[in-house]
């Protein structure tokens, strides 16, 4: 951008990173950005989280507990959808996605709402058990909580989504399946979007601060590390676990 990037003036916002199941992140990460809102003068604090709260990590049931209560109680609260949400829902509806979704994920959230389900050739019984006992198991607020998962968020110079978005083309034209699985196409490119997109999905184990992208997946459910990126005005800095 040929300007500062900044944020809605008097608003600070928080933007967090991939989750994966890792609970006991997800709350300590809560427990600091709640006292970093205490300091400096903002007027209005926003809360963004980009997606991908299920799977790899252990305790899935647990984040989505927390998160579907609003921890931050009345200040706002967006929370986006991550490629592993969508499949989670894609599986309620259609058992057969499982034998994907498990191998990169999906068991640990199976397991949590107690199904059970192997990574290797599961046969069409296994799955619609699984399947059954997943649709039994979830709380009626979880699932609410995953169907009103938005695709992204914009404020002031900033857009908010999972993956990424597809480089050249307008903001208002994109394709929902980029904004959650993208990578390459929008990890490698240099040009201008005409925003900085703040984005996870694709984990490093430092924040990838460029002049169009902020990436901060840093990977949590393996690293220990998740980041939320603060921005105010026109500063961007980063608070983790």
């Amino acid at each position: 951008m040929s300007k500062v990037p900044r944020v809605p003036e008097g608003e600070r916002i928080y933007a967090i990173g991939d989750v994966h199941g890792r609970a006991d992140l997800l709350l300590d990460l809560i427990e600091r950005i709640k006292s970093d809102m205490k300091q400096g003068t903002a007027a209005r604090h926003t809360i963004v989280f980009l997606g991908d709260y299920v799977d790899r990590g252990s305790d899935n049931r647990e984040v989505l507990e927390t998160l579907s209560g609003r921890p931050f109680g009345d200040t706002e609260m967006i929370c986006l959808i991550g490629n592993h949400e969508a499949v989670m829902l894609q599986f309620l509806q259609d058992a057969e996605i499982g034998r994907d979704w498990v191998r990169f994920g999906g068991d640990t959230t199976l397991a949590s709402y107690g199904a059970r389900l192997r990574r290797e050739s599961p046969s069409i019984g296994e799955l619609l058990k699984a399947q059954e006992t997943l649709a039994a198991n979830l709380p009626a607020h979880h699932l609410d909580f995953l169907h009103g998962l938005k695709l992204s968020f914009r404020a002031g110079d900033y857009l908010f989504v999972h993956a990424g978005i597809r480089p050249g083309v307008p903001l208002e034209e994109q394709d929902g399946n980029d904004l959650i699985w993208i990578r390459n196409r929008f990890l490698d490119s240099d040009v201008d979007h005409g925003c900085i997109v703040v984005h996870g999905h694709t984990p490093n184990l430092e924040v990838q601060s460029r002049h169009n992208r902020i990436g901060i997946d840093t990977g949590a459910y393996f690293s220990g590390r998740l980041t939320a990126a603060v921005l105010e005005n026109d500063i961007r800095r980063f608070i983790a676990t």
